[in-house]
Protein backbone atom coordinates (compact mmCIF):
# COMPACT_ATOMS: atom_id res chain seq x y z
CA UNK A 1 0.00 0.00 0.00
CA UNK A 2 1.29 3.41 -0.92
CA UNK A 3 0.42 6.01 1.70
CA UNK A 4 1.76 9.49 2.21
CA UNK A 5 2.46 9.98 5.91
CA UNK A 6 -0.01 7.15 6.66
CA UNK A 7 -2.88 9.57 6.17
CA UNK A 8 -3.74 10.03 2.50
CA UNK A 9 -3.88 6.68 0.73
CA UNK A 10 -4.50 5.80 -2.89
CA UNK A 11 -7.99 4.33 -3.16
CA UNK A 12 -6.86 1.30 -5.15
CA UNK A 13 -3.92 0.54 -2.85
CA UNK A 14 -5.91 -1.58 -0.39
CA UNK A 15 -7.73 -0.61 2.77
CA UNK A 16 -6.88 2.57 4.57
CA UNK A 17 -4.97 1.94 7.82
CA UNK A 18 -6.87 2.90 10.95
CA UNK A 19 -5.51 5.95 12.70
CA UNK A 20 -7.03 7.66 15.72
CA UNK A 21 -6.72 11.09 14.15
CA UNK A 22 -7.81 14.39 15.71
CA UNK A 23 -10.94 14.24 13.52
CA UNK A 24 -11.80 10.72 14.75
CA UNK A 25 -11.21 11.83 18.36
CA UNK A 26 -13.57 14.77 17.83
CA UNK A 27 -16.23 12.50 16.32
CA UNK A 28 -15.92 10.09 19.26
CA UNK A 29 -16.17 13.02 21.68
CA UNK A 30 -19.46 13.99 20.01
CA UNK A 31 -20.85 10.45 19.75
CA UNK A 32 -20.16 9.44 23.37
CA UNK A 33 -22.58 11.91 25.01
CA UNK A 34 -25.18 11.33 22.29
CA UNK A 35 -25.02 7.56 22.92
CA UNK A 36 -25.22 8.17 26.69
CA UNK A 37 -28.45 10.06 26.05
CA UNK A 38 -29.73 7.46 23.55
CA UNK A 39 -29.65 9.95 20.66
CA UNK A 40 -26.85 8.55 18.50
CA UNK A 41 -28.92 6.19 16.36
CA UNK A 42 -30.33 2.78 17.17
CA UNK A 43 -27.15 0.90 16.27
CA UNK A 44 -24.75 3.11 18.24
CA UNK A 45 -23.88 2.06 21.78
CA UNK A 46 -21.11 2.68 24.24
CA UNK A 47 -19.09 -0.46 24.81
CA UNK A 48 -17.29 -0.81 28.14
CA UNK A 49 -14.81 -3.61 28.75
CA UNK A 50 -12.11 -4.18 31.39
CA UNK A 51 -8.51 -3.87 30.29
CA UNK A 52 -6.86 -7.26 29.96
CA UNK A 53 -3.84 -6.21 32.02
CA UNK A 54 -5.05 -3.46 34.32
CA UNK A 55 -8.71 -4.33 34.81
CA UNK A 56 -9.48 -0.63 34.31
CA UNK A 57 -12.75 -0.05 32.45
CA UNK A 58 -12.46 1.40 28.95
CA UNK A 59 -15.37 2.81 26.95
CA UNK A 60 -15.65 3.35 23.20
CA UNK A 61 -18.53 3.97 20.79
CA UNK A 62 -19.48 0.95 18.65
CA UNK A 63 -22.16 0.09 16.11
CA UNK A 64 -24.11 -3.14 16.49
CA UNK A 65 -25.19 -5.41 13.67
CA UNK A 66 -28.36 -7.51 13.79
CA UNK A 67 -28.74 -10.75 11.85
CA UNK A 68 -31.30 -13.54 12.28
CA UNK A 69 -32.38 -12.14 15.65
CA UNK A 70 -28.85 -12.04 17.07
CA UNK A 71 -26.76 -8.96 17.87
CA UNK A 72 -23.13 -8.72 16.84
CA UNK A 73 -20.14 -6.49 17.48
CA UNK A 74 -18.01 -5.91 14.40
CA UNK A 75 -14.46 -4.56 14.57
CA UNK A 76 -14.24 -2.58 11.31
CA UNK A 77 -10.77 -1.30 12.21
CA UNK A 78 -9.38 -4.73 13.07
CA UNK A 79 -7.57 -5.83 16.23
CA UNK A 80 -8.17 -2.77 18.38
CA UNK A 81 -7.72 -2.86 22.15
CA UNK A 82 -11.44 -3.32 22.79
CA UNK A 83 -11.32 -6.52 20.71
CA UNK A 84 -8.39 -7.94 22.69
CA UNK A 85 -10.00 -6.89 25.98
CA UNK A 86 -13.37 -8.44 25.07
CA UNK A 87 -11.65 -11.73 24.17
CA UNK A 88 -9.80 -11.75 27.48
CA UNK A 89 -12.80 -10.78 29.63
CA UNK A 90 -15.42 -12.84 27.78
CA UNK A 91 -17.99 -10.11 28.38
CA UNK A 92 -18.78 -6.49 27.57
CA UNK A 93 -21.21 -3.89 28.82
CA UNK A 94 -23.36 -1.98 26.35
CA UNK A 95 -24.98 1.33 27.16
CA UNK A 96 -27.44 3.38 25.18
CA UNK A 97 -29.44 6.02 26.95
CA UNK A 98 -30.41 4.79 30.41
CA UNK A 99 -30.25 1.13 29.35
CA UNK A 100 -27.18 -0.87 30.34
CA UNK A 101 -26.61 -4.54 29.83
CA UNK A 102 -23.75 -6.88 30.48
CA UNK A 103 -23.40 -9.53 27.80
CA UNK A 104 -21.13 -12.42 27.03
CA UNK A 105 -19.20 -12.46 23.76
CA UNK A 106 -18.63 -15.41 21.46
CA UNK A 107 -16.18 -14.79 18.65
CA UNK A 108 -17.47 -15.97 15.29
CA UNK A 109 -15.31 -18.17 13.11
CA UNK A 110 -14.43 -16.54 9.75
CA UNK A 111 -16.93 -18.78 7.91
CA UNK A 112 -19.69 -17.67 10.30
CA UNK A 113 -18.70 -14.01 10.12
CA UNK A 114 -19.15 -13.62 6.36
CA UNK A 115 -22.92 -12.87 6.49
CA UNK A 116 -22.51 -10.46 9.41
CA UNK A 117 -19.63 -8.63 7.72
CA UNK A 118 -21.54 -8.32 4.43
CA UNK A 119 -24.56 -6.93 6.26
CA UNK A 120 -22.39 -4.53 8.27
CA UNK A 121 -20.60 -3.37 5.11
CA UNK A 122 -23.96 -2.76 3.40
CA UNK A 123 -25.08 -0.10 5.90
CA UNK A 124 -21.83 1.07 7.55
CA UNK A 125 -20.57 3.08 4.59
CA UNK A 126 -18.28 5.21 6.79
CA UNK A 127 -15.99 2.24 7.50
CA UNK A 128 -15.94 0.72 3.99
CA UNK A 129 -12.53 2.26 3.36
CA UNK A 130 -11.06 -0.18 5.92
CA UNK A 131 -12.17 -3.26 3.93
CA UNK A 132 -10.51 -4.86 0.90
CA UNK A 133 -13.80 -6.26 -0.43
CA UNK A 134 -17.01 -4.92 -1.93
CA UNK A 135 -20.60 -6.13 -1.77
CA UNK A 136 -20.00 -7.86 -5.11
CA UNK A 137 -16.94 -9.77 -3.87
CA UNK A 138 -17.29 -13.56 -3.78
CA UNK A 139 -17.57 -15.45 -0.50
CA UNK A 140 -13.92 -16.52 -0.83
CA UNK A 141 -12.80 -12.88 -0.73
CA UNK A 142 -15.01 -12.22 2.32
CA UNK A 143 -13.59 -15.34 3.99
CA UNK A 144 -10.07 -14.00 3.43
CA UNK A 145 -11.15 -10.58 4.79
CA UNK A 146 -12.92 -11.92 7.90
CA UNK A 147 -9.82 -12.36 10.12
CA UNK A 148 -9.09 -8.64 9.66
CA UNK A 149 -12.48 -7.68 11.17
CA UNK A 150 -13.30 -9.78 14.25
CA UNK A 151 -17.01 -10.41 14.85
CA UNK A 152 -18.53 -11.23 18.25
CA UNK A 153 -22.04 -12.56 18.85
CA UNK A 154 -23.56 -11.02 21.97
CA UNK A 155 -25.08 -13.59 24.29
CA UNK A 156 -26.88 -13.44 27.65
CA UNK A 157 -24.43 -13.55 30.56
CA UNK A 158 -23.79 -16.91 32.06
Amino acid sequence: MVCVQLYFCEMDAGPKPYRLSPIRRAINALVRPLARMGLAGRRTHLLTVPGRMTGRLYTTPVSLAWLDGDRFLVAPYGERNWVKNARAAGWVELRRGSRRERLGVEEAKPEQAIRVLRDYYRWAWVTRQFFEVTLDSPDEAWLAEAPSHPVFRLVPPG
